[in-house]
């Protein structure tokens, strides 16, 4: 995988049904990540992955207070970029932040990527995740 462009969906503690819901109907199996599993003091999921047979990708996860806007049905689509190249990605995360705000500064996070969230000067919040990356 070089580059991927996916949706990422917020929720407000409805993130597994939501997503084995779009399982159910899109086809596919759902891994996710809650909170308590990354070692947060947090109910519901911190992450979750749908893939499909027909190659559909949709990210998710349940909105907790202090991290990103809160849930409003309407601002609840984020976009992801993700792949291996390095460069690539980082010079989208460079184009896309200018005149922003960074959420989360991109860099190394506990699975082992490089990972950054930003809002772009629209307002839209973009994920970042460089799968591999070396550490520094």
């Amino acid at each position: 995988m070089a580059q991927q462009l996916n949706p990422y969906l917020t929720f407000a503690g409805n993130c597994a049904d939501a997503m084995a819901f779009y399982a159910e109907a899109l086809g596919g199996e759902v891994q996710s990540m809650s909170f308590r599993d990354a070692g947060m003091d947090a109910d519901g999921i911190m992450h979750s992955n749908l893939e499909t047979p027909a190659g559909f990708h949709i990210f998710a996860s349940d909105t907790v207070e202090g991290m990103g806007a809160p849930h409003t049905v309407g601002n609840n689509l984020q976009i992801s970029l993700s792949g291996d190249d390095a460069e690539a990605l980082r010079g989208y995360w460079d184009a896309l932040s200018e005149g922003g705000q960074v959420v989360m500064p991109l860099e190394r996070q506990m699975w082992g990527d490089d990972y950054g969230m930003l809002a772009d000067k629209f307002g839209i919040l973009w994920h970042v995740n460089i799968a591999g990356t070396p550490a520094e």
